[in-house]
């Protein structure tokens, strides 16, 4: 499972974006996985909540990963929707993701994101997505994550 984790962080790390925001990947295990992210100032939107994209981008990231997981490391986000459940303000977004069903080329993964305030989690947003597998031409349409 080590292995599995360090290939992994290695993907993450090579996503300029990624380390931008400075997501983290902390745990992969069997078909599941979580990525986190250190709320900061420059992650909020004008009302001081973080901005809605940003846990977009945590979960489609989360999404793609955990379908990696089933399909192999070349794969990209087919599409994905998401709820807003409430707004996160401090502490740290966790993006929880795991795979649904997977097929030979294509995986249907969910995802829950948290912001955990000390001991303390609460739900902030659901999605739920498809992830296809690149082919050997890189020739398939996709998108992020």
């Amino acid at each position: 499972m080590t292995d599995l984790l360090d290939r992994a962080r290695g993907a993450l790390h090579a996503q300029p974006f990624s380390m931008l925001l400075g997501a983290e990947l902390m745990h992969t295990a069997g078909n599941e996985l979580t990525l986190c992210l250190p709320i900061r100032d420059e992650l909020r939107q004008q009302h001081g909540f973080v901005h809605g994209g940003v846990i977009s981008y945590l979960a489609d990231n989360a999404l793609t990963f955990a379908g990696a997981l089933s399909l192999g490391p070349k794969v990209v986000t087919g599409e994905y929707k998401i709820n807003y459940l409430r707004p996160a303000i401090n502490g740290t977004l966790l993006a929880r993701a795991s795979v649904i069903h997977a097929g030979r080329n294509q995986a249907t993964c969910q995802c829950s994101v948290y912001v955990m305030e000390g001991n303390r989690e609460k739900l902030v947003a659901v999605a739920q997505g498809t992830v296809n597998r690149i082919g050997e031409n890189g020739d398939e349409a996709g998108g992020g994550g």
